[in-house]
């Protein structure tokens, strides 16, 4: 008899808490994608190629990320469990009344919990599947260079052991509260566990204004020192900056609920339609809504503000990978002589085998000098290059030669990308007196970069050994792929912690307002019986959750705003950012997650109410 009571009564609940039950699936499955990673082709070939341990750092912060993701869905798996156990007083109370014992309650409540939490791990396990395969095709396809028949998808056991390992104790928590809320729970209270209004606390205009003004105060102080400072500068004057930022978000949210209404009743459309209804429901939870406005409104800002700052700052890396490493290898060949020099710099890979035709579309040589001031005359480069090797040398790129003299005694300077950091050129006559460095060689490599990569590697191997050079060589290929580390690092660890944030805020907004519209079916029903018609309703019901929903949005976008022109300060010093390429991506997230709930609470208030209308 109970465990059919519990089937009858999950099925129930999964009809009228459909946004709860997404929301576990949807942890569960974000939990497994980014823990499934580590079983990723493209993540092996990273670790491979990458010298300074990305992949390493990829995994621990993943696991950091993991334990912080955890406990911030455990809170709004409580949270959502507090929410759905008020709303079930009544139906605890009546079967007490029928005779039942709280220790068949508790299992009963318990069972419940245990059968949606299996299904919601399965669910989320199945979709987590089909997510990890996506994010895996998407990383592979984000490579410029790869194996072609590097993609290889395969399921990370040790991801759904962790998750499932992770959550079973998130709801054995769940199990353990919701058992001894029932036995602390009396029958009076149950049986009239029906929610009301706050009173409406009756502050003169004056008072309310006065709230705003000084909450917009704090955040204004909030913004200077954030704007003036950075975000890096952390010390006692960055807490308090944060301190700032939260008392002026929730007093501006606790003015509002107080001046809103009074502001709104001398308008005349205060009294159009039900205007007035929707505006007093909202009102009628003053202490609720400015408290859970400002959390959501500070989870929207680090949703929004992560993952805006992980995608400008992924575009920054992505844009600066071809900038530092131009030439697919750079070979110096050091030498202690004037006159070394090879006579044709391909036939070096002619011992292994290599052709040069085929492997490479353009090589250049030259010739690179240590700096002497006594003969230069400048100083401060690390190179000294001839004026006939850089025509020579711009003249295969296909780009103009250096046409005005240089004088022998202040030679200009270029930053030419010949070799790395700023080389100086001066004539001919002047370079003959300086001691040569090192030889010079880059290769450009034609046909598919990693095969040339590889087969490039090899064959220097082979040179090395054969001709017994002095070579140093640096691939192209090595830089990209420390690059696409780094960029994986920034844009994973955003994408995980922004989606999350989001996910909740969504989630503890839609959770709560389809409790309080199930508590308001009755009044919906009064209207109804007053003469509303159908569409009147439906439109007050839509108002009022679009009124829970766009207010903590509206200021969050404010903050982020704020935010985002501190972190663009400091992304700025890596290289350009993209700013309307990640506002838009963030934009396309919060509209598809954060709408996402919008809907589905839209939809779930109204099948709450419509029953009794």
């Amino acid at each position: 008899m109970l465990s059919k009571l519990v089937l009858r009564n999950v099925r129930r609940s999964l009809r009228d808490y459909a946004v709860y039950f997404i929301t576990l699936t949807f942890g569960v499955c974000l939990f497994y994608t980014f823990n499934s990673l580590e079983g990723q082709s493209i993540m092996t070939l990273l670790g491979q190629h990458s010298r300074r341990g990305l992949v390493e750092s990829i995994f621990i912060l993943i696991n950091v990320f993991s334990a912080f993701v955890s406990v911030v869905l455990a809170g709004l798996i409580l949270y959502a469990n507090q929410f759905l156990m008020k709303r079930r007083k009544r139906e605890l109370g009546t079967y007490f009344l029928l005779g039942m014992d709280t220790g068949k309650v508790s299992r009963l409540l318990v069972g419940e919990t245990l059968l949606i939490g299996l299904a919601a791990l399965a669910s989320g396990l199945a979709l987590g599947l089909l997510c990890a395969w996506g994010l895996d095709k998407l990383t592979v396809a984000m490579f410029l260079a790869a194996p072609p028949d590097l993609f290889a998808f395969h399921v990370s056991w040790a991801a759904v052991g962790k998750t499932a390992l992770y959550f079973g104790v998130i709801f054995l928590v769940v199990m353990l509260f919701t058992g001894v809320t029932v036995s602390r729970s009396n029958l009076i209270d149950l049986i009239r566990g029906e929610r009301k209004n706050e009173e409406i606390a009756q502050r003169s205009l004056s008072l309310s204004v006065a709230l705003f003004l000084l909450g917009c105060t704090c955040l204004g102080t909030a913004y200077a020192i954030l704007l003036k400072r950075g975000l890096l500068a952390i010390d006692l004057l960055w807490f308090i900056m944060l301190g700032l930022g939260t008392l002026g978000t929730f007093l501006i949210f606790r003015s509002l609920s107080g001046f809103l209404l009074r502001l709104t009743r001398g308008h005349p459309s205060y009294y159009k339609g039900l205007n007035m209804f929707v505006l007093r429901q909202w009102s009628g939870k003053v202490h609720t809504n400015c408290l859970s406005n400002t959390v959501i409104c500070i989870l929207l800002l680090l949703a929004m503000g992560v993952t805006a700052c992980s995608v400008g700052l992924n575009d920054t890396i992505t844009s600066a990978v071809q900038s530092d490493s131009p030439f697919d290898l750079t070979l110096s060949s050091y030498a202690q002589a004037l006159d070394f020099r090879p006579s044709d710099p391909n036939e070096l890979f002619l011992p292994a085998g290599l052709d040069p035709e085929a492997t490479f579309s353009r090589t250049e040589s030259f010739l690179l000098r240590y700096n002497d001031r006594e003969i230069t005359g400048e100083s401060g480069y690390l190179g000294v290059v001839s004026r006939s090797e850089y025509d020579a040398v711009m003249a295969l790129r296909g780009e103009p030669r250096m046409t005005s003299p240089l004088p022998t005694a202040a030679p200009q300077s270029m930053a030419n990308g010949l070799a790395p950091g700023k080389v100086l050129v001066v004539e001919d006559d002047v370079a003959e007196r300086l001691d040569v460095s090192r030889q010079v060689i880059n290769f450009t490599f034609r046909g598919e970069p990693y095969a040339a990569d590889q087969a490039v590697r090899t064959a220097l191997t082979e040179v090395a050994r054969s001709t017994q050079l002095n070579l140093w060589g640096s691939f192209k290929l090595d830089d990209y792929f420390d690059q696409m580390g780094s960029k994986l690092l920034v844009l994973y660890m955003g994408l995980y912690l922004g989606l999350v944030f989001l996910v909740t805020a969504g989630a503890v907004l839609a959770l709560q307002q389809l409790s309080q519209a199930a508590d308001n079916a009755q009044r919906y029903e009064l209207l109804s019986k007053l003469g509303a018609p159908l569409s009147m309703r439906r439109s007050a019901l839509i108002r009022q959750v679009a009124l829970a929903f766009l207010l903590p949005l509206a200021l969050g976008i404010i903050h982020t705003f704020v935010g985002m022109r501190a972190a663009n300060e400091i992304i700025n010093l890596i290289g350009h950012v993209d700013s309307v390429h990640a506002s838009l991506l963030t934009a396309g997230a919060l509209l598809l997650i954060y709408g996402g709930y919008f809907l589905c609470t839209c939809l779930g208030a109204w099948r709450a109410v419509k029953g009794n209308v």
